[in-house]
């Protein structure tokens, strides 16, 4: 059955223009003082490419006037690689070969107390889809446990609902991060082959819930590479526009995540390069000035420190995507993607500095929320 889209996400006739857009049109969107969805989309043209290093320029000024010369870090945490889904892109999912395990209370223990002496002070916990070994309940034990160390607590899990948001919210969760993957319907239901993921208008909306439910922030994204790169970013933007009108007292920040290899060796169908994808945060930061625009350590090392500072105000450093990983005395897993960037905490660190970037672990107090676990 042929999938109905809501009638604010529809980026076809975006897509059109982009691909259509001249040079003139470039050079208007390029001066509009504050760029529409329309002005967006020829940021995204073919023939924007000629004029990246003008829309760099732009993205850099805008970015160091709402963020200054920091860069928020936090780093993930996998608690469980359980999973019954069948996403042809993840090495999660069901029908590969990988060993499986669950973090237990007093590993998920050890593993806070070793990434909270790297220095961090926000943590992402993730999770595969809906398992009765690692479901709403486990996941709110999991938050109260960071939540006791950690001023940020982020999951990024499978859709709920809004009561069961609601709960990781009483728990001590500050932000849900949910990436629609793919916004074009059939690509969607190809690459999400089974498994309670393929409800795509629950994960669509899934967002909104945790706004409603009390959440601080929401982050989005799309898994570049599965389709149409153009229509998932406009869509993207579409999606983030249509929350921050119905739910204006959110916040939100927007991820750009490529396909990476995993275990079941899947390839992109429309690879992004380097270049399209630079042109893609740029055009993100002239749009939304005061967005946290996240990169994590998917991308190499030289690609992330060149877009550190120029649009990119948020990236993760030191990550693992096996269960655990950060104690010494972890229990081995298979992961979920192939880390690019492997450096060492300190030497991203380092990296930063020289570039005259201060890296902030901290930028935000729980005490502060009304929402912060009671002792």
């Amino acid at each position: 059955m042929e999938l109905t889209l809501p009638e604010w996400l529809n980026p076809e006739p975006l897509v059109r223009r982009a691909l259509e857009a001249g040079d003139q049109d470039v050079r208007r969107a390029l001066s509009a003082a504050h760029p529409e969805v329309e002005d967006f989309a020829v940021l995204l043209s073919p023939a924007a490419d000629a004029h990246l290093e003008a829309m760099a320029q732009r993205a850099q000024a805008l970015t160091r006037h709402h963020f200054g010369h920091t860069i928020s870090l936090y780093v993930p945490l996998y608690l469980s690689n359980h999973c019954p889904g069948g996403c042809a892109y993840c090495g999660f999912a069901s029908d590969r070969q990988q060993p499986r395990h669950r973090l237990s209370p007093d590993e998920v223990q050890a593993e806070l107390e070793a990434i909270h002496a790297l220095g961090f002070e926000e943590i992402l916990l993730l999770t595969g889809e809906r398992t009765p070994m690692a479901g709403v309940e486990y996941l709110a034990d999991c938050v109260r446990l960071a939540a006791r160390r950690f001023h940020l607590v982020t999951v990024e899990t499978f859709a709920m609902t809004a009561e069961e948001y609601g709960a990781l919210v009483r728990a001590g969760a500050t932000g849900v991060t949910l990436y629609q993957e793919t916004y074009a319907p059939e690509v969607y239901q190809t690459v999400h082959r089974w498994g309670p993921k393929r409800d795509y208008h629950f994960r669509l909306e899934a967002p909104g819930r945790a706004l409603k439910a009390g959440m601080r922030t929401v982050g989005l994204g799309a898994l570049l590479g599965l389709s149409d790169p153009r229509f998932d970013a406009i869509a993207l933007l579409q999606h983030l526009k249509h929350l921050q009108k119905e739910h204006w007292q959110g916040g939100f920040s927007v991820s750009f995540p490529r396909l990476r290899p995993e275990a079941g060796g899947y390839q992109a169908a429309c690879p992004v390069g380097d270049r399209l994808l630079a042109q893609f945060i740029y055009a993100f930061r002239l749009c939304l000035p005061d967005v946290p625009l996240v990169l994590s350590t998917r991308e190499s090392p030289v690609f992330r420190d060149g877009m550190a500072g120029v649009g990119i105000s948020k990236m993760s450093i030191g990550s693992r995507t096996t269960v655990g990983g950060y104690h010494e005395q972890a229990v081995p897993s298979g992961g979920q993607f192939a880390v690019n960037d492997t450096r060492p905490v300190e030497t991203f660190l380092q990296a930063l500095q020289s570039k005259g970037l201060q890296p902030v672990f901290k930028n935000w107090d729980a005490s502060l929320s009304d929402a912060a676990p009671r002792p």
